[in-house]
């Protein structure tokens, strides 16, 4: 199984609206990736690993795929209008992170 990661780095005057990013952008990219999408989950960041510390990531989306060529080929032809929605819901520069999950 794949997972697609999608990291929203957290700084002092990052901008993301997660009433939008829930309700707007993660139904339609999961719209868009259809059945492919095996599943998917958004983390909001609410601490760091010590005691006062800023969470590093303001939110993190988790997409899961059965394979890498699975999740290319239903995200591939969805990039652009996926890309386009970022500017309504946040000015941060994802980090983005396919990994294998290990049973």
């Amino acid at each position: 199984m794949i997972k697609a990661s999608v990291m929203y780095p957290n700084s002092p005057n990052a901008r993301f609206d997660m009433q939008y990013y829930l309700h707007s952008h993660m139904p339609m990219v999961t719209g868009a990736l259809g059945a492919a999408c095996l599943k998917a989950e958004v983390e909001k960041g609410v601490a760091g690993g010590t005691p006062g510390a800023q969470a590093p990531f303001v939110a993190i989306a988790n997409l899961y795929f059965d394979s890498l060529d699975s999740f290319q080929q239903a995200f591939a032809p969805n990039a652009k209008k996926f890309a386009e929605d970022i500017p309504n819901y946040t000015d941060i520069n994802a980090q983005v992170q396919i990994s294998e999950i290990q049973d």
